[in-house]
Formats: structure tokens, C-alpha cells, sequence
């Protein structure tokens, strides 16, 4: 019995203050799908850098006038160095064939770079990644070389980008949570109060603080995922039909986003979305009880 009526006081209080309701349940949504969104850019990035940085080489780049006894002893260098895993030459022939397919939908900045434009290299992968700079103390008093680039100054510059979108992000959703805090902890003192006089009643009667409480904390978590639902399908549809449709080029530099990742959010928001407006509903109750 006891169930059933909060349960129904549930319902009606949810239609009683239907556009309080429906304000909340959006706001809800949105601070959530915030919350999904840059939980999942955590995700990504942090694939995305395993990923790169197990592929990361070191390009050395030789000069224009090196010889076939300098060539021969960088390779050489390179072939007995315990630091190194791998390693491939290009020609500049080679070289400027991998510029024409990365830049083949900018034909008048390929036609500005001649075949002889781009030096020979040799690309190295090393072990450890983090040895860098001990590889290029070895191998830079080789004659021959004009320049020793490492991927991963070039990566982190990427990544610091992402950082900085992630953390522009998660403050959005901090701030939506705020918003979502403050209306949920305002719907409840609103139903509350138009039910001041039931509760006073209920009190009187000896009614547990909890037995009153039940219905408007129920309320909230309801909003809540509802709210949790609505912010899981916005994901969804921006994975399948944005990443996974119009923007699946973006796949050749972003790594694709699992669909395990995705349904991971489903009971991540549902859980944050439920605990957040009950713990608010509590608090929020609490105060009011008391007066």
C-alpha cells in the first residue's frame, strides 16, 4: 500500500508541475550529454594516444649532397643501435609520392613542390619511445644529416589541443550540472510547497521524514533518467550518423569511437543522473523539513 502511494504521488506530482518537469528533464539532458560527451573525449583521447604513440617514429632526414659512404654508415648506425625496433628507407622519389597521396585534394600546392623538393629519410621506430633524445645524441654526429625530427613533439602539440578541449568540456558540464542542480533542488521546493498542507498533515500524524520525502525524491530521480535516456540517445545518434556516416573521414586521424564506449554511457548517466537529483532531493527536503 505504502508503495503504491508513493508511486502514484510520483506521477501526479511529475504531472502537476508538468513544464517544471519538462524544464528539468531538458536541462537534465543536456548537462548529462555534456557529462557523456567529455567522458567520452577522455576515452578517445587516451586510445588515441596509445595508438599514435605505439606508431611514433623518428624521421632523419638526410642532406641534399650526401654521399653513398655517408648513407651507408647512417645505416649502419642505425642497424647496430640496441634502441631501435625498425626501420625504413625513403628515397625522395618515394617521398614525394606519400606528399601527392596526403595532399591529393590540394593539387595547386602539389604542383608548388617539385619531385626533388623532398629529402630521403630513414624512419626509425624505436622501443621505447622515451629514448629519444638518447638515439639522437647517438646518431646526430653522423655526417650526412641535415635534420632529426621526432613524432612525438609534433603529437603532444595535437594532443595539447584535445586536452584543452576536453577540460573546455567538462567545465561546460560542470556548469550545466550546476544549472540541473538548482532547478531540481527548485522543482522540489515548488512541489513541496504546493503540498504544504498534506505534508503538515502527515507530520502531525507521525509520519516518518522518509514516508514524506519518498515521493518528491522519486520525482527528481525520474526527471533524472529520463533526462539520462534522452542525453544516451543525442550520443548515439551523433556516433552512428555524424562519426560513423558524414564525418567518417575524420576516422584517418581520429581512431573510430567503439560502440562499447557508447553503451558504457547509458548506465554511467543513468547512474549520475539518478544519484544527482535524489541526493539533491534529499538535501533539498531537509532544509525545508525543518522549518
Amino acid at each position: 500500500m505504502r508503495v503504491k502511494y508513493v508511486l502514484n504521488e510520483v506521477l501526479v506530482g511529475l504531472w502537476r508541475n508538468v513544464t517544471m518537469s519538462i524544464a528539468m528533464i531538458i536541462t537534465m539532458s543536456v548537462s548529462l550529454f555534456a557529462l557523456g560527451a567529455s567522458v567520452l573525449m577522455y576515452m578517445q583521447v587516451d586510445q588515441m594516444k596509445d595508438f599514435y604513440y605505439g606508431e611514433i617514429q623518428v624521421s632523419i632526414f638526410l642532406r641534399e649532397d650526401v654521399t653513398e659512404a655517408q648513407r651507408n654508415a647512417i645505416n649502419q648506425a642505425i642497424d647496430t643501435n640496441p634502441l631501435v625496433k625498425d626501420k625504413t628507407y625513403e628515397t625522395r622519389a618515394e617521398a614525394f609520392k606519400r606528399f601527392q597521396v596526403m595532399w591529393q585534394d590540394s593539387p595547386d600546392f602539389i604542383n608548388s613542390v617539385g619531385p626533388d623538393s623532398l629529402p630521403e629519410s630513414f624512419r626509425v621506430k624505436l622501443k621505447d619511445p622515451e629514448q629519444y633524445k638518447a638515439f639522437a645524441d647517438q646518431i646526430q654526429g653522423q655526417q650526412g644529416i641535415q635534420d632529426i625530427v621526432d613524432q612525438r613533439e609534433l603529437l603532444n602539440k595535437v594532443f595539447d589541443i584535445f586536452n584543452t578541449i576536453q577540460l573546455g568540456s567538462l567545465i561546460g558540464a560542470v556548469f550545466m550540472a550546476g544549472a540541473a542542480l538548482l532547478l531540481v533542488g527548485n522543482t522540489i521546493q515548488v512541489a513541496a510547497y504546493s503540498k504544504r498542507r498534506e505534508v503538515a498533515v502527515m507530520k502531525l500524524v507521525g509520519a516518518s521524514n522518509w514516508f514524506i520525502q519518498a515521493p518528491f525524491v522519486l520525482e527528481a530521480v525520474v526527471a533524472g533518467l529520463i533526462g539520462s535516456i534522452f542525453a544516451f540517445i543525442a550520443l548515439f545518434l551523433i556516433k552512428v550518423v555524424l562519426l560513423d556516416g558524414r564525418l567518417q573521414a575524420l576516422t584517418n586521424v581520429l581512431t573510430p569511437i567503439p560502440d562499447g564506449n557508447v553503451w558504457l554511457m547509458l548506465p554511467l548517466l543513468a547512474a549520475a543522473g539518478a544519484g544527482v537529483s535524489a541526493i539533491t532531493g534529499w538535501i533539498t527536503l531537509r532544509f525545508y523539513l525543518r522549518v
